[in-house]
């Protein structure tokens, strides 16, 4: 499939499905699995100012983000309180128990990753891990579609 080999789509593509493989196993117990170690990863970091712009950062609909926080808040892991300068809006606050559980998800993510780019010198892992990042925030900061829903319909519509 030489013809495949620089096309971005293919090639993230793989890539992405051989990180899903991956780290599902380590996902497992997980509320939400990758989603919900990614709301749980804002909490922990204080990166959560607020059930809604959790949402519109992390591209993930309201209501489902309503289930995926009953189930976190459910299994012990985050608490939503309201946020002191107006009770209307409600923060995402990790627990003990979150915090513990997201330590031993982000060390056996760690392993995974490794596993998944063992093909690439350690400098050349961090240079694809900082641009990866370069890129998404940079997406993330200029789409101006709400959510992936909207997306793919943006991406029909052409």
């Amino acid at each position: 499939m030489a013809a495949l080999d620089g096309d971005l789509g293919w090639t993230l593509g793989v890539v992405f499905r051989a990180y899903l493989k991956a780290t599902d196993a380590v996902m497992t117990g997980m509320p939400g699995g990758h989603r919900g170690y990614q709301v749980l990863t804002a909490a922990v970091s204080d990166e959560a100012p607020s059930q809604s712009a959790l949402c519109e950062r992390l591209g993930i609909d309201r209501t489902v983000m309503t289930y995926l926080l009953d189930d976190l808040e459910r299994a012990g892991l985050v608490v939503r309180r309201p946020a002191p300068t107006d009770r209307r809006t409600r923060t995402i606050v990790a627990t003990g128990q979150g915090r513990e559980l997201l330590a031993r998800l982000t060390e056996r993510l760690g392993h995974a990753e490794h596993h998944i780019l063992a093909a690439l010198p350690d400098e050349d892992r961090a240079t694809l891990k900082a641009l990866l990042t370069r890129l998404a925030t940079q997406a993330n900061a200029t789409d101006p579609l709400p959510d992936t829903c909207a997306v793919v319909e943006d991406i029909r519509s052409r």
